[in-house]
């Protein structure tokens, strides 16, 4: 038997209709905070994909903001019909937990509550994110081999790289490798070896026949000496790699 007087349950169930009523014609006059259009709609914009993060910042905010506010709004009226499906039953005013009494002041404060203060849940984590992070996260996820060893093939990463190397809005303080020279170098591994394997493969030169080997003093040529890797005895005595061209 419920603890509630009559005059309490129906002061009750009345705030609980109101909320229900309020929310249904929330979603539908506003569209669920106007979700239920695309972002690119809402923003004008032909693609989303060819724009820095920061060029749309603003919009992003406040298409997160809508997406949590919706969210809340169709928990809480999840919510509100679970608490009157439990005052038709007849069970309202009990925790589910432990069936104690709940006060009429702690329903009044909070008439969708099923909990007793010592019994309730902590608030579960959303597992609902943006469609978008299923194309953007993890980087290169769908086409990237880096990590395996069967695959060497030209991949998603090396397709980014390419085009990254014609230049983004990124600045230096962007860049994979903090001490870059130039922006040449920004790229994702922008040191990467290219077409050779070893790094002295860029440098070392033959004819046609494979004979005549010479050694093409570029700056990989000068940052591998300097970096003593290389064999000394290559270079001429008393000779500085410094006035070498680059």
């Amino acid at each position: 038997m419920s603890h509630l007087t009559e005059e309490q349950s129906n002061q009750l169930y009345l705030q609980l209709l109101e909320e229900k009523l309020g929310l249904e014609k929330h979603f539908a006059t506003n569209d669920h905070f106007g979700l239920s259009n695309s972002f690119k709609d809402s923003t004008g914009e032909l693609s989303m994909y060819d724009n820095h993060p920061a060029d749309v910042a603003s919009e992003i905010f406040e298409r997160e903001k809508d997406i949590s506010l919706n969210e809340h709004a169709e928990f809480h009226l999840r919510q509100v019909d679970e608490a009157l499906a439990h005052m038709e039953k007849g069970d309202y005013g009990q925790c589910i937990f432990c069936h104690s009494p709940i006060s009429f002041e702690r329903l009044q404060a909070i008439p969708t509550t099923l909990y007793c203060k010592e019994h309730v849940p902590d608030p579960e984590q959303s597992i609902r994110r943006p469609v978008e992070e299923q194309v953007l996260y993890p980087p290169f996820g769908r086409t990237s081999f880096d990590e395996r060893n069967d695959e060497t093939e030209f991949d998603g990463e090396d397709a980014w790289q390419i085009v990254e190397s014609w230049g983004t809005s990124n600045t230096p303080a962007f860049a994979e490798d903090p001490n870059v020279e130039n922006y040449n170098e920004m790229y994702i591994e922008a040191d990467e070896n290219v077409g050779y394997v070893e790094s002295f493969e860029s440098f070392v030169a033959t004819d046609l026949y494979g004979e005549h080997v010479t050694i093409v003093r570029s700056k990989a040529y000068r940052d591998y000496m300097h970096s003593e890797e290389g064999d000394p005895f290559l270079e001429p005595e008393n000779r500085s790699l410094d006035d070498e061209p680059l």
